[in-house]
């Protein structure tokens, strides 16, 4: 029987993908969004279509029970986008946005009478901090600075919804290489006018993953009762962000000898430039264990579909 999801943060780089997944595979999806009309155009500008759309402000009020009730899951995506200039307003709402926003979420789960069974929530492999070579699974301990403590409160506050009856998967997404959005969106400019290198010395792990893989992993969580609990979505080859650089400038046939000093990346970010600066290794030991099988496991492979060239 299909199943009936609803996704939060559903116009997102990796939102819009997931529902496209979802329907594929002949789900009946509804959407949460602060603005519902604007949420529709821009998945019918996706080509996706038969999409019931809720208006929700994740943060200043319950989520409506009539966009839950009767579904067997949500994919919970929503939260203000951390890559940018950490303000204390910004800080601000990156937090509220996951943790009130997902609090309100589970305030309107808990008006419902037939409620999802399962909820995957998005977290991010920021959870661990910065670390070295040491390599990090899903029992490593969390950090302790601002975007550690963040995924802290999320997770904390996603998990109650077991004490409503469902199954709770944490996704701890690392940085997620698609050319249209996300850290590698980014990169590219640099790097394609061949200025592009390593960053703070380059010998941080870069812990990436291909979205194709990250909608899997969120797929396999909606479906298989085996998941629970905090999942790396990584893939299983962490890499120097020196050898990344690299890699990246071979599959634009750029030069990536160009250090970017750490310095500068926390003159422009300010406090933000820890996420590009610090950088974790993170396995994803869980889903290796569950049996999910990478459709993108080496680096060169992943720029080159996430490029578009293959």
């Amino acid at each position: 029987m299909a199943q009936r999801v609803t996704v939060t943060g559903a116009t997102g780089l990796i939102g819009v993908a997931l529902i496209e997944a979802l329907q594929r595979r002949g789900a009946e999806v509804t959407v949460l969004s602060r603005d519902a009309e604007r949420a529709r155009k821009r998945l019918r500008e996706a080509g996706l279509q038969q999409v019931e759309a809720f208006d929700w402000k994740l943060m200043a009020e319950p989520a409506p029970a009539e966009a839950l009730e009767g579904r067997d899951a949500i994919a919970h995506l929503a939260g203000e986008n951390v890559a940018q200039r950490w303000s204390a307003d910004a800080k601000r709402s990156i937090r509220e946005s996951r943790v009130t926003g997902t609090r309100n979420l589970l305030a309107g789960l808990a008006r419902t009478q037939r409620r999802p069974r399962t909820l995957v929530s998005s977290s991010a492999i920021g959870y661990y901090g910065a670390h070295g070579e040491e390599p990090l699974d899903e029992d490593a301990p969390p950090g302790a600075d601002f975007l550690a403590q963040v995924c802290v409160q999320w997770e904390v506050e996603a998990a109650k919804a077991t004490e409503l009856g469902a199954r709770v998967v944490l996704v701890r997404t690392g940085v997620v290489l698609h050319k249209d959005g996300g850290a590698l969106a980014k990169m590219l400019p640099p790097f394609r006018l061949g200025v592009g290198g390593p960053v703070a010395g380059g010998r941080q792990f870069v812990s990436w993953i291909h979205r194709a893989d990250v909608i899997g992993m969120y797929v396999a969580a909606l479906e298989d009762e085996r998941w629970s609990g905090p999942v790396n979505a990584t893939a299983p080859d962490p890499i120097s962000n020196g050898d990344f650089s690299r890699t990246l400038g071979r599959a634009l046939h750029r030069p990536a000898l160009l250090p970017v000093p750490g310095a500068a990346l926390r003159l422009l970010y300010g406090e933000m430039a820890e996420i590009v600066t610090g950088g974790a290794r993170v396995m994803p030991a869980k889903p290796l264990v569950l049996g999910y099988e990478f459709e993108h496991p080496q680096l060169e492979q992943a720029l080159s579909s996430a490029l578009g060239r293959d």
